[in-house]
C-alpha cells in the first residue's frame, strides 16, 4: 500500500518520488509488455479502447452478423479457388451457401445482408481455369 502524501509537499513531487523509487526497485520491469512499444500510440483516442481490447481478447466478433457473413463468404470464395481439389472447393462452397441460405430465410440483425448463394459451377469453372493444364482429367473426384 502506498504511503499518504505528507503535508507541505506538492502532490506532483510526491507522485514523482514514488514512481522513481518503484523504478529503482525494478517494479516496472515485471509488467506485461515491458520493453515493447505501445500498440496504439499513434492511433486517435478511443474512450472505449479497453472494452474493444477485452472483447478481442475473449474472441468476440466486432462485426454485426450480416457483415461477418459477408466476410466469411469472401474468405470462402478465396478458399475454394485455392483448394487443392475440386471436391474440397465444392465442400467449402456448400458450407458457406448453407449459411447464406439460412441468413436469407432469417435475416440477421444489422445492415442488409446483400449476399446471394454462390453459383458453384461458375466458381469451379474459375477454379479449373486457374489450374495448370498438365493436371489432366482428375480434378479430385467429386464433380
Amino acid at each position: 500500500m502506498t504511503e499518504r502524501k505528507p503535508p507541505g509537499i506538492s502532490f506532483e513531487s510526491f507522485v514523482d518520488r514514488q514512481i522513481r523509487e518503484a523504478a529503482d526497485r525494478g517494479e516496472f520491469e515485471r509488467l506485461p509488455g515491458w520493453g515493447k512499444p505501445m500498440a496504439s500510440l499513434d492511433a486517435p483516442y478511443d474512450e472505449m479502447w479497453w472494452i474493444r481490447r477485452k472483447l478481442h481478447g475473449e474472441g468476440f466478433a466486432a462485426l454485426p452478423p450480416a457483415l461477418a457473413l459477408r466476410k466469411e463468404a469472401e474468405d470462402a470464395r478465396e478458399a475454394a479457388l485455392a483448394a487443392p481439389t475440386e471436391r474440397r472447393a465444392r465442400e467449402v462452397l456448400a458450407e458457406v451457401n448453407e449459411k447464406i441460405r439460412t441468413a436469407l430465410r432469417r435475416p440477421p440483425p444489422g445492415p442488409p445482408l446483400g449476399l446471394a448463394e454462390f453459383d458453384v459451377e461458375a466458381v469451379l469453372a474459375e477454379w479449373r481455369e486457374s489450374r495448370p493444364s498438365a493436371q489432366g482429367p482428375d480434378r479430385g473426384a467429386g464433380s
